[in-house]
């Protein structure tokens, strides 16, 4: 059984701020199971906007498992929005999630590797 949103969300945020990294949420989704949206920002300014991956990319073994692909990187803040913004108007439910961070994500999201 796939853990909720609102739980997942929060032992994200807990693993982050116990490394010393900074994350907080920028929107609050459907408790039970609103699409999770990622965006990273680097101490060089670049943001790495990751989204919930297709179902094709989930594991027979591990169907309820989280997965997240890399939607695109950018410096323009405008661009993420623009993503966002589309992705509300499709599913006002949505959870966006940022986070303040050097060190590689897949330590804390299973990546996609579709």
């Amino acid at each position: 059984m796939r853990v909720t949103s609102d739980l997942w969300v929060s032992a994200l945020l807990k693993r982050i701020f116990s490394d010393g990294g900074f994350a907080t949420i920028r929107r609050r989704g459907a408790r039970e199971a609103g699409a999770i949206f990622l965006i990273r920002r680097t101490r060089l300014g670049e943001l790495h906007f990751y989204g919930p991956a297709p179902q094709t990319s989930y594991d027979e073994a591990k169907p309820d498992d989280r997965q997240f692909t890399h939607v695109t990187t950018t410096t323009e803040e405008a661009d993420i929005e623009r993503h966002l913004e589309k992705e509300m108007r499709f599913d006002p439910d949505v959870w966006i999630v940022e986070v303040e961070m050097d060190s590689d994500i897949s330590d804390y999201l299973a990546l996609a590797t579709d």
